[in-house]
């Protein structure tokens, strides 16, 4: 089998995973937790990280600190995997599901400023949507696939209304927005995801990052149970939210190599851009000039052909023992968030049903690339 998206443990992880067995640092204290965060605070080039279990318990703990609470709302995009809302129900909010760009699958900026201007009033220094006299706290723009959504654009509008910028970048560590790291991208707090389909991974994990040091300290506290004086005194309520020094060293090994896998990344992405160019109705994922994606996932884009093609190359890729995958199935659509605020979502709509993600593993070689793109042409041949 060719698998979709797997870790590339090449490094130093299995030397970094000895150390904490022979050393005995195998919870959440150790050497490796202060170093991965080193490490990440060093190639988002931000002021610092807070290393904690997961993706959603960074976004959870980044909302929470900015200061969402029961009965706000949260603007999100619809195009998202379902952790991104989830975070916003565990601080009691409700998200707000607005469309998404054509030009890049993220946050849609003109949307955005629209539904602001237009269902929302400022009242006692506070964004107030009118239809439900809910609180708005805060903007979640996700970096989807990798891609930085256009952070200038929604800084700005999320500055004009005072609002705080969480961002998800699950997995686009190492993104770009003019060649600025994405500690520069303006995010109030941005959080990443280190799981195991992730191309830096710990197995499971998340951080946050920031240049803002009062919240990175309240993070940090809330994270680990808001324990003071390094007893069992406790001055709010905390989150066990704590990375293990094991998965911390994993994740050393892994960020070491953060470069060369960006590199690999980027090779497949263009083999596939190369492979399906002269297929009509066929496109590659958005690349907007400007905004590198670390390029977590490849694939195709089925634009203008029957969804039928599609699930036909799906099959034929499966017979031939090569993973692919469909993608996200947007918030809107998803039962717990049928009922919340949204925009109209008609690309989210469009587009989500006709992606499919193809192997992109950073130690897949070039013979399985020609594999899954051979599979494919000779599919839409028959067709």
């Amino acid at each position: 089998m060719i698998p979709t998206a797997i870790p590339n443990l090449s490094g130093n992880e299995k030397k970094y995973l000895l150390d904490c067995i022979e050393t005995n640092y195998v919870s959440s204290v150790g050497p490796y937790v202060n170093k991965f965060e080193e490490l990440i605070t060093k190639k988002s080039e931000s002021l610092g990280c807070v290393a904690v279990s997961s993706g959603t318990a960074a976004l959870h703990l980044a909302l929470h600190a900015i200061g969402v609470q029961h009965g706000d709302l949260v603007i999100l995009p619809s195009f998202t995997f379902i952790a991104t809302a989830n975070a916003v129900a565990h601080c009691g909010a409700e998200p707000w599901i607005l469309d998404v760009s054509e030009q890049d699958w993220n946050l849609d900026p003109a949307v955005l400023q629209e539904v602001l201007q237009n269902e929302t009033e400022q009242i006692n220094n506070k964004t107030i949507h009118k239809a439900s006299g809910k609180r708005v706290t805060a903007i979640l723009p996700v970096y989807g696939l990798g891609l930085p959504p256009d952070m200038e654009k929604i800084t700005k509008i999320a500055n004009y209304y005072s609002l705080a910028v969480v961002a998800d970048a699950a997995a686009a560590m190492g993104s770009t927005i003019k060649n600025q790291a994405i500690g520069h991208h303006g995010a109030t707090l941005t959080t990443f995801s280190f799981n195991g389909n992730k191309t830096v991974t710990c197995g499971g994990g998340g951080a946050i990052i920031s240049n803002n040091p009062l919240l990175l300290k309240k993070t940090k506290h809330i994270s680990t149970t808001a324990r003071i004086d390094g007893g069992y005194n406790h001055d709010e309520v905390g989150f066990n939210y704590r990375l293990t020094n094991v998965q911390a060293a994993l994740g050393c090994g892994q960020v070491e190599q953060l470069e060369s896998f960006l590199a690999i990344k980027e090779s497949i992405r263009n083999f596939y851009c190369e492979a399906f160019k002269n297929i009509d109705g066929l496109s590659a994922f958005p690349a907007p000039e400007g905004r590198k994606s670390a390029y977590w996932l490849s694939g195709v884009y089925f634009r203008d052909r029957p969804k039928g093609d599609m699930i036909k190359c799906l099959e034929s890729l499966q017979e031939n023992d090569i993973e692919a995958k469909l993608f996200w199935k947007p918030i809107h659509l998803q039962k717990p968030y049928q009922s919340c605020f949204r925009s109209t979502v008609n690309v989210a709509n469009n587009i989500w049903d006709r992606i499919l993600v193809l192997p992109c593993s950073t130690n897949i070689t070039k013979i399985e690339l020609e594999k899954v793109a051979n599979s494919i042409h000779a599919t839409l041949k028959k067709l």
